[in-house]
Order: structure tokens, then sequence, then C-alpha cells
């Protein structure tokens, strides 16, 4: 078994589409239209699981946008290079909330997407 698929609540599809694809550089899967709804999916290059986005429709799906972690690191992007890849974070506005450190597993650095979820931005050691 593994992972193929999972949501990630936004606001709308644009914005969404916006940061995985114009600021993480991730590929635009699939835009298919399902009446009021579209099944948004996206993924980073060269990887199979998919990220679907899916806009929230009622109250309690809105209060669960930036959250669904709980308030913790949830999402972890791998870089081969963490210093190419946090400058280009860096220049397209990325908030991040800490220097980057150095720990056992690797380097690390905690940031936030527009959102409000929280992620890692890591390179594992050699």
């Amino acid at each position: 078994m593994r992972i193929s698929a999972f949501t990630v609540i936004v606001p709308d599809y644009g914005s969404g589409i916006d940061f995985f694809c114009g600021t993480l550089g991730f590929d635009l899967v699939g835009d298919i239209p399902q009446g009021h709804k579209r099944w948004v999916t996206v993924a980073a290059p060269g990887t199979d699981t998919r990220i679907v986005l899916a806009r929230a429709e009622n109250d309690r799906q809105k209060a669960a946008i930036g959250d669904q972690g709980a308030g913790r690191v949830w999402l972890f992007l791998e870089t081969d290079d963490f210093a190419r890849d946090h400058a280009r974070l860096q220049e397209k506005g990325v908030v991040f909330e800490e220097a980057p450190r150095t720990e056992v597993y690797g380097t690390v650095v905690v940031f936030r997407d527009p959102f409000g979820n929280r992620w890692d931005l890591i390179q594992k050691a050699a």
C-alpha cells in the first residue's frame, strides 16, 4: 500500500493553485470540473503522491483552513539542496517562522503557507 493522495482545504482553487504551483513549483496534475466544484490535484515534480485542493464550502470546512494539523507542522517538503530552495522560497515571499537549523536528521526550517498550515522544509542528513 501507499498514500496516493491527501486533501488540503483551501479558501478557493485559484489561491491554492497559485501557492502550490506558483510558489512551490508543483505541477498542476488535474483540474476537472464537477458541477459546483472541481477536482484539482497538484504534485511535486517527479512524485506520484497527489494533493487534492478542496475548496471550503461550509463553516466547518472554512474553520479548518490552515488548521488541519491542529497547529503542528504536518506537511514536509524534502529538498536535495536546502540553501537553494530556502532562498527561492524567501524570494517568493514565503514567511519562515525561524532561522534554519541543523538537527540530527537534517537541515530544517518551519514555514507557513498563505492559509496557515505549518510546513518543514527539510534536507535529510547524509
